[in-house]
């Protein structure tokens, strides 16, 4: 492909993409009424969703964070893409095909790095997946995968392949497809050998580790060979490049998040293989991370589909093997679990048997009956530290006592404090005021920790005018019906021409009201065409935020609003005019007086009119 993706074909994507459906791939979206849609902001923590989406304008804005846009800038800023991979990825979205103009010189540009990237890697899937359906080499991983529990269906379902045990085979395969040595090896597919470029991953089995979008961004893969004749890792997965950051990317997750929103819940398990039996034995909310501990990343990920804040509430149950490492994992995920809203469980399998394992030997519903059987996280870190003392002595209890009542004190929810000191005294067969005592001492003890802030860098805000500011809700108003109704305001807009701009209070609002007019001619004004980046916002900003009327916005509604705000400023012309009048003397300054007189009498019957188209919009 060559130059630039063409103007027109920007602008038929940015109007047919659907932006209430791309963004639902990251953010659990709700209806707010009014055709608005609204979830947890993406870009900053939040506890209430403040992300506003509006379909029919193709806008998003967040309150919180002030950041929005329309469909492309979505996508680029949460997917970090350039300008052109966003449409690209968005013309694939809708199966669009986009034109290119030639560049001053004819030459021809690669398309952008990510979208050349995702497509090596799909490429790379399939060539994986027909390994091992076909190939010789890939009998032992068959046949592990059929030991597991996994069939041809579960294999095909899941994208399982076989990286084939030579130096360079898929390397040659996709080098026969156009892409080059050094996009294989950005993309982690291929490396460097003494004799050239080979494959990074030879003679294992292959998992596809897809985005949330569904885009194949990395691979994991398990080793097949004897320790003897390969030293590598048991488990090797892609190592960080530009279209993969584990830390960011749960496996599962992209056949996952439609269970997760709808059931509220995520459950999370270790490995691949764990990731396949949950699904196949009906747990179809499971998700793994790749190769790194669950972390801030993932929470944040897991938040926006669980809708994990005041209003909706969810559950995150981590499971475990029942080993020491798996219960030191466990308590590792206690001090993540602060920043959850929703409840947090682990389900334990006390044979020490993972997930897959499980399946295995004991079947589905022993699966499904050990996810139903979990315990509340905060009560597993205490029991498991209670199990390290003996309780059936006083020294033993004593000495639980003080190692499990700071844990109870680190619980940030105040409200479930006293429950667990009470369970505690409970366990330990002491006296509630005792581990009360303990549970203070320890939280006094405890070092002080700062409020929690985004790590997002907030637009400085101090231009703009307050949603909810009494004396500025009408000039909000109709500018908000203005962006949003403009076909309301009569033939060639002139309801909106009759409002003077000084109507306008606020500085942010007769600058808006300026853009409006400079793009007069601009049918519609849309996003791009506004160069200031305060104005940007502030347009997405009305753009999405409903309109305060009650039903349908109508021409009537529109008219009154309109006539109001002219009234509101003929009524302050009119109290300063009367000030003028209190000072002037009617026989020393006649004539002045008598003209003044005439203009009030004139504003007077304007405002009375005004008044009354206003009220008829009630």
């Amino acid at each position: 492909m060559s130059g630039r993706i063409k103007d027109e074909d920007v602008a038929y994507i940015r109007d047919r993409a659907p932006i209430d459906e791309v963004v639902g791939d990251y953010v659990q979206l709700k209806n707010a009424g009014g055709g608005q849609k609204k979830g947890l902001c993406p870009f900053h923590d939040e506890k209430s969703p403040s992300f506003h989406v509006t379909p029919s304008k193709g806008y998003f804005h967040c309150f919180g964070c002030q950041t929005g846009g329309d469909v492309i800038a979505f996508l680029m800023k949460i997917d970090h893409l350039s300008f052109a991979e966003t449409v690209e990825r968005l013309a694939d979205r809708i199966g669009y095909t986009l034109r290119y103009e030639e560049g001053a010189s004819g030459a021809s540009a690669p398309a952008g790095q990510r979208s050349r990237l995702i497509s090596a890697h799909l490429e790379a899937a399939k060539f994986y997946q027909e390994q091992l359906n076909t190939s010789p080499g890939a009998a032992h991983g068959r046949d592990l995968l059929t030991k597991r529990g996994f069939d041809k269906a579960a294999c095909q379902h899941f994208g399982v392949g076989y990286a084939p045990d030579e130096w360079d085979a898929l390397t040659k395969h996709l080098r026969a497809m156009g892409y080059t040595i050094e996009e294989l090896e950005v993309g982690g597919l291929s490396k460097m050998g003494q004799r050239g470029p080979i494959d990074k991953f030879r003679n294992r089995l292959m998992w596809p580790i897809r985005d949330i979008s569904g885009d194949v961004v990395g691979f994991g893969a398990r080793k097949l060979a004897s320790d003897e004749e390969d030293q590598g890792p048991k488990y090797l997965n892609t190592s960080e490049t530009p279209i993969y950051k584990k830390s960011q990317v749960l496996y599962g997750l992209d056949i996952a998040k439609k269970e997760i929103a709808k059931k509220r819940q995520a459950v999370i398990v270790e490995g691949y293989t764990d990731v396949m039996a949950a699904h196949l034995a009906g747990i179809t909310t499971a998700v793994a991370t790749c190769g790194t501990a669950f972390g801030a990343d993932h929470i944040r990920i897991l938040r926006r589909l669980l809708m994990d804040d005041d209003s909706f509430r969810g559950e995150v149950i981590f499971t475990f093997d029942g080993d020491a490492a798996g219960q030191k994992a466990a308590l590792r995920a206690f001090g993540e679990d602060q920043k959850f809203v929703t409840q947090t469980f682990v389900a334990v399998e006390p044979d020490g048997l993972d997930p897959c394992d499980l399946r295995q030997q004991k079947g589905d519903l022993a699966l499904r009956d050990l996810i139903a059987r979990r315990v509340p996280l905060f009560e597993f870190a205490i029991r498991t530290e209670l199990s390290h003392h003996k309780l059936d002595t006083a020294e033993g209890r004593i000495n639980a006592l003080n190692a499990a009542a700071p844990l109870v004190a680190q619980i940030r929810d105040k409200s479930l404090r006293p429950e667990y000191t009470r369970l505690l005294a409970g366990w330990l067969g002491v006296e509630v005021e005792i581990v009360s005592s303990a549970v203070a001492q320890g939280a006094k003890n405890r070092p002080a920790t700062r409020v929690e802030e985004s790590t997002e860098t907030l637009v400085d805000n101090a231009w703009r005018p307050e949603p909810n500011e009494a004396r500025l809700i009408l000039e909000r108003e109709v500018l908000k019906a203005r962006i949003q109704e403009p076909n309301l305001f009569g033939a060639s807009n002139i309801l909106w021409k009759e409002i003077e701009a000084t109507e306008f209070t606020h500085p942010a609002y007769r600058e808006i009201r300026s853009v409006i007019d400079s793009k007069a001619s601009e049918t519609p004004l849309t996003i791009e065409l506004i160069e200031n980046v305060n104005m940007k916002a502030l347009y997405t900003e009305l753009a999405v935020e409903p309109i305060r009327a009650d039903g349908k916005v109508t021409e009537h509604y529109v008219a009154s609003i309109v006539a109001r705000l002219r009234e509101v400023a003929i009524s302050r012309a009119i109290a300063e005019l009367k000030s003028s009048l209190q000072r002037l003397n009617p026989v020393e300054n006649e004539i002045e007086y008598n003209a003044a007189f005439a203009q009030l009498v004139a504003l007077e019957s304007a405002r009375r009119a005004l008044h009354d188209v206003a009220l008829g919009g009630l």
